[in-house]
């Protein structure tokens, strides 16, 4: 890994195009060192040697380069530093482009953008220092930073995505974002949004599953005053608002199948027409769906039109589930806890390294969305801002907790203490519970108490915890109604 204080050593081989020596010089001043190159034979040394950061390819038509390229940096010894690829391609030739990802490239730019904000965007992850991508094996400390957006892409197939989603939002086509639930379709979709024309302009987001059929309607094309009783004024619908920005449109797979006409409709003509209204309305808005299904067998049990498949699809990016790219665990679990020392303003978290295999070992069936809930819920339980491997709950195997008496969860020293009608009357109760039934009951109620007394309201407690305000509900009623499930036999 390079140094900051010393330039970047980089190698240029564009059999196609020309480096003028204007554009070396910018090069340089953003921190490279250049050698071009004629042949694959000229590389082969200085990479065999380790004496390369960055490979900079120039393609044509298609990959080969880049193939031939990367074969000769996989036959490098293991213990070798590999330098990342770059690929310079024709602003028309997206489907090299994707190839290019596909195949293993760092990042990809136009063979005419010499911006510099775009190639320091493409040099920033081979210039930033290794303790920056990586977290420490042994000791990840934490200390408070400004609260920042969960965005994380460090393992290399997120890398890969993220610079190819990069390169799609500059192409004016409907994105299509598959993966399981949990995954962060919706930052994927956030970061098409950040990196296209339309940047400066909304986002606006519909959950498909989340709204009645009946209010869809109204919700995305929006009425005139008077188109049915109670519309006592104009509603400009969600397609309306995102205009000149962009519409993500979240589990489209759950869309009901006369809202995905009117939809294919809109998308087709690029106008819409309010209920009320024979007046058209032009259109300007980028479009994103995302979805957990798989649309293609619902397009064969007729619940899902494959015209609009074919509209919305006109590229397709998937993210893998969170086991498929282990080199983001980590670094999301440091920016998790970083977010919550920002929040709150205490002392840094530390995970230890027992923590830490735990976590990368784990299948991580609920990806990133149980990976933030555990990480809650070990915060909970840590009391001394040390997370180790027995503050773990894990949602589909039993927690340590449970099977561990002796273990000390600690009285918080706050200054808020919640009033006792906030906690179940078995919470007072001190006798040991009998069985793996009971025990389970009873360290649930520990862990809830906990989380009362370390916040303010039920419902800063509930997202501690990883659950809804309305389940910590229950939870507390259920433990009022049977406390002998916590305590001793009465």
């Amino acid at each position: 890994m390079p140094n900051l204080n010393q330039p970047l050593q980089a190698l240029w081989l564009d059999p196609f195009r020309a480096l003028r020596p204007q554009d070396q010089a910018a090069l340089i001043d953003l921190g490279m060192s250049v050698h071009v190159v004629r042949t694959l034979d000229d590389l082969n040394v200085p990479i065999r040697a380790g004496e390369v950061d960055l490979v900079v390819v120039g393609l044509g038509q298609d990959c080969d380069l880049l193939h031939a390229v990367k074969d000769l940096i996989d036959a490098c010894p293991s213990d070798q530093k590999r330098p990342s690829i770059l690929c310079r391609v024709e602003r028309r030739n997206l489907e090299v482009t994707v190839a290019a990802m596909r195949t293993g490239a760092l990042h990809v730019i136009a063979t005419d953008d010499w911006a510099v904000a775009t190639w320091e965007a493409a040099l920033h992850p081979v210039q930033q220092p290794e303790q920056d991508k990586h977290t420490d094996a042994h000791s990840a400390k934490v200390s408070p930073v400004p609260a920042v957006r969960d965005v994380v892409y460090v393992d290399p197939v997120s890398r890969n995505l993220l610079a190819l989603a990069q390169r799609v939002a500059l192409a004016n086509v409907n994105v299509l974002i598959e993966g399981p639930t949990g995954a962060g379709k919706e930052v994927l979709a956030r970061v098409v949004h950040e990196s296209s024309v339309v940047a400066r302009g909304p986002f606006v987001g519909l959950n498909c599953a989340a709204l009645p059929e009946h209010m869809m309607e109204d919700l995305l094309f929006g009425h005139e005053k008077g188109a049915f009783t109670g519309a006592v004024k104009d509603h400009r619908g969600l397609f309306e608002q995102a205009q000149g920005g962009t519409l993500f449109l979240d589990e489209i797979g759950e869309l009901p199948m006369h809202l995905q006409s009117k939809l294919l409709r809109v998308l087709q003509e690029r106008t819409l027409t309010r209920l009320g209204s024979e007046r058209p309305i032009a259109l300007n808005v980028k479009i994103i769906a995302a979805t957990n299904k798989n649309l293609r067998e619902a397009i064969g049990q007729r619940e899902f039109r494959e015209d609009l498949y074919f509209r919305l699809s006109t590229f397709k990016l998937r993210i893998p589930p969170l086991r498929e790219r282990t080199g983001d665990i980590l670094p999301m679990v440091v920016r998790m806890l970083a977010r919550y020392c920002a929040q709150t303003q205490t002392q840094p978290w530390e995970i230890s390294p027992q923590a830490q295999h735990a976590l990368l070992d784990y299948s991580w069936p609920g990806n990133v969305r149980e990976l933030e809930n555990v990480v809650q819920r070990a915060m909970v339980i840590a009391s001394d801002h040390v997370i180790d491997v027995h503050h773990l709950m894990f949602d589909d195997s039993i927690n340590p907790l449970d099977l561990m008496g002796d273990i000390e969860l600690g009285a918080p020293q706050l200054p808020y203490a919640p009033a006792a009608e906030h906690l179940p009357h078995a919470a007072v109760r001190s006798a040991v519970p009998q069985g793996l039934h009971a025990s389970v009951k009873h360290n649930e109620l520990s862990i809830i108490q906990a989380a009362l007394m370390e916040s303010k309201s039920r419902e800063e407690a509930a997202q501690k915890l990883g659950i809804s305000p309305r389940t910590l509900r229950y939870k507390l009623a259920r433990l009022r109604e049977t406390p002998d499930a916590v305590g001793a036999a009465a």
